[in-house]
This record gives structure tokens, C-alpha cells and sequence, in this order.
């Protein structure tokens, strides 16, 4: 029985989220972006659920586009392509916008759509050894569907040197420019995941929800709606029940 390319297993609160593809360095194709969109769909409707992590099986991340699949691209239509570039945008937009905490486990290497798996994570921990790039250009190709969240992530000026260049680059480098929140060596990788999870679990579930969507939102907001939202999300968030709750319970612990 073949496995699936996406293996999910739950941890009281928290999915651990495989990508399973290994023999292909989980390598995006159509089963595995077909699989990631079901969860990602299951996830934003699930109440329960706190924190997601996300992995890759065997040595290597993510490798980003699986090249047998996208070579067989060159028999589809044009409507096709647009179809198939359309779904691979929306599981990237899926895992963006999860109303919970997404936090990327990345070791060996994160090429192509695994830099941009690193992009849409809100936490992205890197073991030390870990390679990346953005490496689409080397292949006559371009990392458009990703660009968005890329850019977001890590501004333009560094965006146009890794996309023009398509160079590889190390996790210190990929710490400097904040495409990755934290660099540990490989023995204390699951560690750190374990203490972001651990302060997640410590703090408010629809704050968490609220504060990631205010960041999401101001990104695109001008100045006079950014003032409108931060004002009308304070005010709402500090009369709501779960932080009236946790603040009363911080000033009895303080007494």
C-alpha cells in the first residue's frame, strides 16, 4: 500500500504536519498540493486545534516543484496551466491565512515552494546546515506564486537578489534577512519546536487568532484604515471574555 504524500498526526492541540514524499525530497506535485488544501481546509474549521507544525520526511525538506511533474506540463493547454498554477496558489494562500499558528520544521534544504512554505510560516525554525534558495530562475522558470509571501517576508531588495541570482544560501543568511525566526544546530531542533509550541499553549487562542489576522491585514491597509482596524481590534479584544479572563488571573497572581 503506497503511502500518502501528507502525514498528520495529532498532538493534543497541535497537527504534526509531514510532507511525504521522500524519494522526491517531498517535492511538490498535484496529489501532495490536492492533500495539503484538504487539511489546510480541515484546520481553519477546526476549534480545537492550537498550533500546527510542518515537516518534511527523510533528509530534505521541501525541494519545491517536482520536475517530472512539471515537465509533463508542456502537453497542457493553457487553460490547464492557469487551473494547475490556480491550486498551487490557493494551498500557499490556504496555509497563509490558517487562523492558527503555523510553525515550519526545516532541515537539509528548502528549494522553490519550500522557501515559500518558510514565507507563509508564521514561526520557521532552521537546523544550522540547512540550505535554501530560490533557484526557479537556474530552471527557466520564475517563483511567481510564491513572490507574494517571499517579498512579504523578507522585503524587496532581498527578494530581487535571491530571485535574479537563483543562488543557494545558508540558514545564517536566511536568519539575517528574517526568512527564518531561529537557527539550531540539528540535535536541538525538535526542542526549539517544542518551546515555541509550549508558549503558543500558554497564551490566548482567539488573541493568537486575532493578532495574527491584524498583521495580515495592516501589511495592506493604508494609513486611515490601519488606524480605524488597530482601534476597533483593541477595543473589541479587551472587553472580550478570554482577556478579562487572563487578566484577572494575572492581577491575582500578582498579589
Amino acid at each position: 500500500m503506497t503511502e500518502k504524500p501528507l502525514q498528520v498526526r495529532r498532538d493534543g492541540a497541535v497537527d504534526h504536519v509531514e510532507l511525504n514524499r521522500p524519494d522526491v525530497r517531498n517535492a511538490f506535485n498535484d496529489e501532495l498540493i490536492g492533500e495539503l488544501m484538504s487539511y489546510a481546509a480541515r484546520a481553519a474549521a477546526d476549534r480545537s486545534l492550537r498550533a500546527v507544525v510542518l515537516s518534511g520526511a527523510g533528509p530534505v525538506f521541501c525541494a519545491g516543484a517536482d520536475l517530472a511533474w512539471m515537465s509533463r506540463m508542456a502537453t497542457y493547454s493553457h487553460e490547464e496551466n492557469l487551473r494547475d498554477a490556480a491550486a498551487a496558489a490557493d494551498v500557499f494562500a490556504a496555509l497563509n491565512n490558517l487562523p492558527v499558528p503555523l510553525i515550519a520544521r526545516i532541515h537539509g534544504a528548502a528549494l522553490g515552494g519550500g522557501v515559500g512554505v518558510a514565507a507563509v510560516a508564521d514561526i520557521a525554525i532552521a537546523e544550522t546546515s540547512a540550505v535554501f534558495g530560490l533557484t526557479e530562475v537556474k530552471l527557466g522558470l520564475v517563483p511567481s506564486i510564491i513572490a507574494p509571501y517571499v517579498i512579504a517576508k523578507i522585503g524587496e531588495s532581498a527578494t530581487r537578489e535571491l530571485f535574479l541570482t537563483g543562488r543557494r544560501f545558508s540558514a545564517a543568511h536566511a536568519l539575517e534577512i528574517g526568512l527564518v525566526h531561529a537557527v539550531v544546530s540539528a540535535d536541538a531542533l525538535d526542542d526549539s519546536v517544542r518551546g515555541y509550541v509550549d508558549e503558543i499553549l500558554a497564551s490566548g487562542p482567539e488573541a493568537i487568532a486575532v493578532a495574527k489576522a491584524l498583521v495580515r491585514d495592516l501589511v495592506r491597509a493604508s494609513s486611515d484604515a490601519a488606524r480605524t482596524l488597530t482601534i476597533e481590534t483593541i477595543a473589541t479584544r479587551r472587553a472580550s471574555r478570554e482577556a478579562q479572563e487572563r487578566m484577572t488571573g494575572f492581577l491575582k497572581r500578582g498579589k
